[in-house]
């Protein structure tokens, strides 16, 4: 079970990364942030915010009717 979940569903790039930033803002470091996206481009999107930013994508599947389930571990 992850400490917090945002729904960003019918949201396009960039919409679903700024509101990932944010809600990892209010996940304590170590902490976990569950996201639902609809956008095909967030995959890669949220593969390179991880990256960049230090975070972990721990799982990124892929659900019935197009949507996207990413699982990341805020940094430390």
């Amino acid at each position: 079970m992850a400490d917090k979940s945002l729904d960003a569903r019918n949201l396009n790039c960039p919409l679903p990364i700024l509101k990932a930033k944010k809600a990892l803002s209010e996940v304590a470091p170590g902490g976990t942030l569950e996201v639902f996206a609809t956008d095909p481009g967030s995959v890669a999107d949220f593969e390179s915010f991880c990256e960049a930013a230090g975070h972990t994508l721990l799982e990124k599947h892929t659900g019935a009717g197009g949507v996207f389930r990413f699982l990341i571990r805020r940094a430390a």
